[in-house]
């Protein structure tokens, strides 16, 4: 045992001794090497960040365009042809075929290119390193592939928006057979081989990545951060690499096989297929084939979304309101669970595909046993702000709008769990607020509360506090006034995905006009309060008030580096790790909080009896770093 000890702490050593190196080989860097192609996490980390934003900005804007559509549908666009050309028809009106790319390209922007990889991506690649005590990632080089990438499959699916034909118009999802026959329609044809090359790009890069933060998690820790020390944004980090790992490898295999039935002939997904009278040659396979390759990446995907945006509100619950995080193994016992069941829950997507009702009933027991560990992480966080002394900062805020959306959207997950009741359901409105409350906004909640809480860290200044609150509020109000009134929608049983209601001469359809319109009005003051974070963050990257060294006053490892940490992280040896992240407001401490870098031995006043057995570790650590020292200095 004590062999395997030392031999780990050696290579962590080694580890150190060769970030140093590479701080002195720094300075030598020039622009290029330094901001463009770099293999320091931190700028890969904010590559990544302002890469999202500048999708969420384009994905945004998309939506409001199809909004616009289905909240005035009588309403001329003609303002709007200098800027989407021929996608407006001679009547004034937003074309039916771009309806349909709109609605696509919104969908893939949102949940790839900014939740997965605009969140997942920057906070896995800042945090990890300075949460664990680790000079950088396994691979600096690997992780910068990962980002150039994510760019490239950004510039391929951009440039499918300026296309002749459009771009890919077979909903987010891309079930065939309309997307495996390019003479299907024309948002079939070469925007759909864009957007299959795009995702073949995008699961690569994602594939670096994750790979790259698992060996960085279990290989680099610092001394003393034992996995029972992690803080749960580290946890929640962990099992979304895990699930990318295993689940993003099967939609690139949908993908290439709808690449082979597109254009060498195969028929993985197509089978008795008839276009204008004219029967293809195609036999034998199966779209239903297709939708288990997607749904068993899909439904994981949503937890790749949702577990960092979660793990990142721990964090900011527990500081803000100064206390210990509320059940901490349950927390980890809960993602576990999450990341496991994620796997087995697939086909609740495809219960009107026809499959066997048993099936049918296996994987709806499945998705209602999903939400206990659920269930455990939203009354975790309820608990953690009982009676707590909450600092409402603007990431605080969001932390809380998570919660309140992660329960609510919730809710009605249960709802369409059941089989019964997603027959009736499914591929209504319902579906559509569903999702966007309980992985969409809930997910950019979080994102936009890390963006608050680790700004001072990842610039060295502050954003304002004022616009902040102004941003939540906005926010918040106009996303429950966006997606709330569509579960009545939906349950009145509009479709998505539908150009227009008011030319089906249905009354009960066409008396939901005005809910329609008061829903496009919101998301478009909704869209446009973004704009007040937008010009927050980049002001305050340059003109924001200097930030202290730890402004929050938290435990994490990431607050013991200089303000605006160099390449290397740690000016010297990284601290040693002596306890949990979560001691706050601790009794018999003097301050409200004690960072993990503070010994045992040092807070006598304030150790529990189990903790007091854990002063006789520090010795052996101290000797360790006593060790790491001299080979650091050598």
């Amino acid at each position: 045992m004590s062999t395997a000890i030392s031999t780990t702490e050696e290579v962590i050593a080694h580890g150190h001794d060769h970030g140093h190196d590479h701080e002195h080989e720094h300075h030598e860097l020039g622009f290029i090497r330094k901001y463009i192609f770099s293999e320091d996490h931190k700028t890969i980390a904010k590559q990544y960040l302002i890469s999202g934003i500048l999708w969420a900005f384009i994905g945004g804007s998309l939506s409001i365009i199809f909004r616009l559509q289905l909240g005035f549908p009588d309403m001329s666009l003609e303002w709007l042809r200098p800027i989407l050309g021929e996608w407006i028809d001679e009547s004034g009106k937003l074309d039916k075929e771009f309806y349909l790319a709109l609605v696509t390209m919104h969908g893939t922007i949102m949940v790839f290119f900014v939740l997965t990889a605009g969140l997942s991506g920057t906070f896995s690649n800042f945090l990890i390193p300075l949460q664990i005590g680790a000079r950088d990632m396994a691979s600096g080089f690997i992780n910068m592939l990962s980002y150039w990438f994510f760019a490239l499959s950004s510039v391929i699916m951009f440039s499918s928006l300026f296309i002749e034909t459009g771009p890919a118009s077979g909903g987010w999802v891309i079930y065939p057979p309309l997307s495996a026959l390019p003479q299907a329609m024309p948002g079939s044809g070469l925007g759909m081989t864009l957007w299959l090359t795009s995702m073949a790009l995008f699961i690569v890069s994602q594939l670096m990545g994750g790979i790259n933060y698992i060996c960085t998690i279990i290989n680099l820790r610092t001394r003393g951060m034992t996995f029972t020390k992690m803080p749960l944004t580290i946890w929640s980090f962990f099992f979304t690499a895990v699930l990318g790992l295993l689940s993003f490898p099967v939609l690139l295999s949908a993908a290439l096989l709808l690449i082979f039935d597109r254009s060498f002939g195969t028929s993985f997904y197509l089978s008795e297929i008839y276009i204008q009278g004219q029967a293809l040659p195609n036999m034998g396979g199966s779209p239903i084939l297709y939708q288990h390759l997607f749904w068993f990446l899909g439904h994981p995907e949503v937890y790749i979304v949702l577990l960092p945006a979660l793990g990142m509100t721990s964090e900011v619950i527990a500081t803000n309101a100064r206390k210990p995080i509320f059940g901490y193994r349950a927390m980890i016992g809960s993602m576990m669970g999450i990341t496991v069941l994620a796997f087995i829950v697939w086909a609740h997507h495809m219960f009107v595909t026809g499959m066997n009702p048993f099936l049918g009933s296996v994987f709806m027991f499945l998705t209602l046993i999903i939400a206990v560990p659920s269930a455990v992480k939203g009354f975790n966080y309820i608990t953690t702000l009982w009676k707590g002394n909450i600092i409402f900062t603007p990431a605080m805020l969001f932390s809380i709008g998570l919660v309140s959306l992660f329960i609510s959207g919730g809710v009605t997950g249960i709802i369409l769990g059941n089989s019964a009741l997603d027959i009736n359901l499914h591929d209504t409105y319902f579906v559509v607020a569903h999702f966007h409350l309980v992985m969409g906004a809930a997910s950019f909640f979080g994102l936009m509360a890390g963006v608050y809480h680790w700004f001072p860290k990842m610039f060295g200044r502050m954003m304002n506090k004022t616009a902040g609150y102004i941003h939540f509020w906005l926010t918040f109000v106009g996303v429950y006034a966006v997606f709330f009134p569509m579960h009545y929608t939906g349950i009145a049983g509009f479709p998505r995905r539908y150009y227009s209601f008011t030319a089906l001469g249905n009354d009960g359809e066409s008396a939901f006009t005005d809910l329609n319109a008061f829903i496009s009005l919101a998301a478009i003051i909704t869209f446009t309060a973004q704009a007040i974070f937008f010009f927050n963050f980049f002001y305050s990257i340059f003109k924001g008030k200097r930030a202290t060294q730890n402004p929050w006053k938290s435990n994490t490892l990431e607050w013991t580096t200089p303000i605006v940490p160099g390449h290397g992280n740690w000016e010297g040896e990284i601290p040693a790790v002596y306890r949990w992240p979560y001691d706050y407001s601790k009794p018999g401490s003097e301050a409200d909080f004690i960072p993990q870098t503070v010994p045992h031995s040092a807070t006598p006043e304030s150790n529990l009896p189990e903790e007091n057995d854990e002063i006789a570790k520090e010795k052996e650590i101290e000797s360790l770093l006593a060790a790491q020292n001299e080979s650091y200095n050598r």
